[in-house]
């Protein structure tokens, strides 16, 4: 699985490849971190990966916009927003855009870990 993270927070990238290296998961190549939109767009066209966990709120480019460019091409990758955002229309529209998965900030280890091995199938 090749995995590329998008956070503003280094904070969260880091905590996300460290669990991503659960041996559940099996094999995790990150590919890629990158701070907002318009950096993982870049990164996704040279990087290709199959699997991005995005957050919604960043700089430069918004998450919501960098999905729907994501979806357009990388159309098989899945993508898992990770954002602090919760509501409801947030995360509607998100999935709309091309999303594939949700997880709330603040998460414990066991719901990224579930939610990557959900993507992963």
């Amino acid at each position: 699985m090749r995995l590329m993270i998008v956070d503003d927070s280094m904070v969260i990238r880091n905590r996300i490849a460290i669990l991503s290296s659960n041996p559940l998961l099996g094999y995790v190549d990150i590919v890629a971190m990158a701070s907002d939109g318009e950096q993982a767009l870049a990164l996704a066209r040279s990087k290709q990966p199959d699997i991005i966990t995005m957050d919604l709120t960043m700089p430069n480019m918004d998450g919501e916009e960098c999905i729907g460019h994501l979806a357009k091409i990388l159309p098989e990758a899945r993508i898992l927003v990770v954002s602090a955002l919760s509501d409801r229309v947030t995360a509607l529209r998100a999935i709309r855009n091309g999303a594939h998965g949700f997880l709330l900030k603040p998460f414990r280890d066991e719901e990224l870990l579930n939610s990557l091995l959900e993507l992963k199938q």
